[in-house]
């Protein structure tokens, strides 16, 4: 069984993904502490002009948990949002495809950030095909603290295996895993180049840069890697 943990983010990158392709079990990390001006709240979308930043605007508290952390309404992001994603994507091949489900995400009302980020995978999860078993770790009633609650995570879970982001490599305590005979593997994955609007091919974008480019098919065959 190969459980894989992350925090939920916004539109978020191919990467996040593949992630979620390799693992039989996917878990939202959703009740730790959030942070600001990560990917929590924001991702990056291409225009003529370079990388943008789409952010959706939150009321946040120090020590507060993701799934805690409220979005502030009386800003009209999503309009916003719909308004930056068409501007910059309208010529995209399959801008006619995709994008009636970008609108209808950003058309509804949230109110945690959670719900958008949530909303936000489960959306192209649905749209590519892709059909696994996603829980949240508020859910599952664990406790700890960073590595020890993701061990704990996944004993709750039968987990055999972990797969981690390779960002994670230089903070995990791989020794508490090894003592509950769970083998850690280290996610190795770089968006491949594909072809994108406006020149100079750009990595690490929101993923839906990657549909409204290269369509469904090919997005699966590129996250799938």
């Amino acid at each position: 069984m190969i459980v894989a943990i992350h925090q939920p983010h916004y539109l978020p990158w191919p990467g996040y993904f593949n992630k979620i392709i390799k693992s039989d079990i996917f878990v939202f990390l959703d009740d730790v502490q959030y942070k600001k001006n990560e990917w929590q709240n924001r991702n990056k979308i291409k225009t003529a002009t370079g990388e943008m930043w789409l952010t959706v605007p939150v009321h946040y508290k120090f020590g507060q948990k993701i799934n805690e952390v409220e979005i502030d309404n009386k800003i009209f992001w999503n309009k916003d949002h719909i308004k930056t994603i068409k501007i910059n994507y309208q010529k995209a091949n399959f801008f006619k495809d995709f994008f009636p489900y970008i609108e209808n995400l950003l058309s509804q009302k949230y109110y945690r950030l959670v719900d958008i980020n949530v909303a936000s995978v489960n959306l192209i999860l649905e749209y590519l095909g892709i059909n696994k078993k996603i829980i949240t770790s508020s859910s599952l009633g664990v406790k700890g603290e960073k590595t020890l609650k993701l061990v704990e995570i996944c004993k709750k879970l039968s987990a055999s295996v972990y797969l981690s982001g390779i960002g994670a490599k230089n903070y995990i305590i791989v020794e508490e895993f090894k003592k509950n005979n769970i083998e850690v593997v280290f996610q190795n994955y770089t968006t491949p180049v594909y072809p994108q609007l406006f020149g100079e091919f750009i990595p690490n974008l929101s993923i839906i840069d990657m549909i409204f480019n290269i369509g469904k098919e090919e997005t699966i065959k590129k996250i799938s890697k």
